[in-house]
């Protein structure tokens, strides 16, 4: 059985800056994905009371994530305020992402600004502490960066204080730096690019740690593939696996039973491992998973798996190209 850290404030919650926003967040960050897209409202309700009184308070969200605002709205309206386990009381800090409407494929500035209305209104919020421009791989820099773009409507609401700080969340490390060099964006979500098995977002995490800018991290068992100590493994980051990778999972297996370490808890401990990192997403689905991912959180990695688990890692030249990093 692997050892858990010493009692006290589970390393889950324990919280850091996020960049220079002024903003704190947990080492581990609720997604709600799964959430709003696989839960009816009490499924969803248990989940997020259990995830506050257990000290989870910054959750992850977007209005793309099925009824996870609305869920979320529900479940502040009973939540602010109340003590969770440590006695700790507080509100829930909410950051959500500006997505074109569903079925649509409208990212304009007016679409921009709609999208954070909805949000408010469904979070019954009146401003929002973080939100993000999600998935800027949808529409070129020019467009977004244009005077009506997308770009330009979020700091026009950063100015009139709506939102208090804009960030940016997606997939290819090239375009994301992209943004983060304007100057304009305080905070970076990566997905799948800081994992156990990819390391391609070091790139961007200097560019953030010159600037001065948030890093969460998204995505850190790779759909999956992380996760599991045993069984197939078939798909990683919404891909079916190639033999390198298959490979690098399956060594990475061995490492986490010759330490007697859960697989799911060397990716989670790996994800937070680099300090330019102020947390990572996790996405549950139930009170079990949220049990599970604060004691991985908790998991004791002897120093000596990690150059082990580094030497696993497939050479960045095989990442290369790959969903247009």
């Amino acid at each position: 059985m692997y050892q858990r850290r010493a009692e006290g404030m589970s390393a889950a919650i324990a919280d850091q800056a996020l960049g220079t926003t002024g903003l704190r967040v947990p080492s581990v960050v609720l997604g709600t994905s799964g959430i709003g897209r696989q839960l009816d409202a009490p499924g969803a309700a248990a989940v997020l009371r259990a995830a506050a009184s257990s000290g989870w308070r910054t959750w992850d969200t977007s209005n793309e994530y099925g009824d996870a605002e609305a869920f979320i709205g529900s479940a502040l309206a009973g939540l602010d305020g109340v003590a969770d386990t440590a006695g700790t009381t507080g509100t829930v800090q909410v950051f959500t992402k500006v997505d074109p409407a569903p079925g649509s494929s409208d990212f304009s500035g007016a679409r921009v600004r709609a999208s954070v209305a909805e949000s408010l209104g469904r979070l019954g919020r009146d401003r929002l502490p973080l939100v993000h421009f999600h998935d800027p791989e949808r529409m070129t820099f020019a467009d977004a960066m244009a005077p009506d773009g997308p770009v330009r409507a979020l700091l026009e609401l950063r100015e009139a204080g709506t939102i208090e700080h804009l960030g940016v969340a997606g997939g290819p490390i090239g375009l994301l730096r992209q943004y983060v060099r304007t100057g304009e964006f305080e905070a970076v979500v990566t997905h799948n690019r800081l994992t156990l098995l990819d390391r391609s977002a070091e790139t961007l995490l200097d560019d953030c740690a010159d600037l001065g800018v948030g890093v969460l991290n998204a995505a850190p068992f790779g759909g999956g593939a992380l996760a599991d100590d045993d069984g197939p493994v078939r798909r990683y980051h919404y891909r079916d696996v190639d033999a390198v990778q298959q490979d690098a999972v399956l060594r990475i297996r061995a490492i986490a039973r010759a330490a007697g370490i859960p697989v799911g808890a060397l990716a989670l401990r790996a994800a937070n491992r680099d300090p330019r990192v102020a947390g990572t997403i996790v996405g549950v689905t139930s009170t079990a998973q949220l049990t599970q991912v604060t004691a991985w959180a908790d998991a004791d990695v002897p120093d000596g798996v990690w150059p082990e688990l580094d030497a696993v890692l497939p050479d960045p030249a095989h990442w290369a190209g790959e969903l247009g990093r």
